[in-house]
């Protein structure tokens, strides 16, 4: 299936690692030229030097999601450039915390570099988009927007107003050929997940082997997903294939959430 991607231009934050350098190299391998944006320019170096011929462009830009003014030249230069086709908002997750040890500072620092600040990013971006009648919105979040998870309340809680936001956003740009969806993962292999896994093994004394396998248990495909799958989605709702899918949020968890 021709996707329609060829020569799109791609933003990506959060890009060196994880879900988000998935789903870069995905967009750049169906031919997107795409300015990845993280602190760590190594790391999108090490996976774009893999791409195979006939890819799409790569650009390496660094970025801090907390430096407003940052985000701001990152902006104004990819707008002198005549802007982006698709906006990927990927940033990374909060620490662990319960919602009664959470702190206002902690609340107030992570809102800014979440959500706030992508808020801000995308109003700058869409422009462009709406006046080519085409663009692509997508934001990365968690499947805890819908099951909240256990000692993830800042990311339970702040990932909820994004996508109060993004549907907002949705209706607001559908005419415009603009379609603005949210990607909720549930457990896939990354080092974030690993992360937490490692977290929950210290607090409860145990292997973090044992915590993985008994995490995997409770997935209905038992097992936990791949980076490239979680892309996998998020390339086809870039695409053209997906346009007149907007305003929705899709869960790549491998049937982990229970709710209908």
């Amino acid at each position: 299936m021709d996707l329609g991607l060829k020569e799109k231009r791609a933003l990506v934050l959060g890009a060196s690692r994880g879900l988000g350098a998935a789903i870069a190299e995905g967009l750049a391998r169906e031919g997107v030229h795409v300015t990845a944006a993280a602190r760590n320019k190594d790391a999108i170096s090490a996976w774009a030097g893999k791409l195979p011929s006939g890819s799409g462009k790569v650009t390496l830009e660094p970025l801090d999601l907390s430096d407003l003014a940052a985000i701001d030249a990152l902006a104004d230069k990819l707008l002198a450039e005549g802007g982006v086709d698709i906006l990927v908002n990927n940033t990374g997750g909060p620490p662990p915390s319960t919602a009664l040890d959470a702190k206002r500072d902690d609340w107030l620092a992570h809102f800014e570099t979440m959500a706030a600040n992508i808020f801000h990013l995308t109003q700058r971006l869409l422009p462009p988009m709406r006046t080519r009648k085409w663009g692509r919105v997508l934001t990365v979040t968690s499947s805890g927007v819908e099951q909240p998870i256990p000692v993830l309340a800042l990311s339970n809680g702040i990932r909820s107003a994004i996508v109060g936001w993004s549907k907002t956003l949705a209706g607001e740009v559908a005419r415009d050929g603009v379609t603005v969806n949210v990607l909720m993962p549930g457990r896939i292999h990354t080092q974030r997940v690993v992360e937490l896994d490692t977290a929950a093994a210290k607090r409860s004394g145990k292997q973090l082997e044992d915590v993985s396998a008994a995490m995997a248990e409770t997935i209905p495909m038992g097992r936990y997903g791949r980076p490239e799958e979680f892309a996998n989605v998020a390339v086809f709702l870039a695409s053209e294939r997906a346009s007149y899918v907007t305003g929705t949020k899709i869960r790549i968890d491998g049937g982990a959430t229970r709710s209908v």
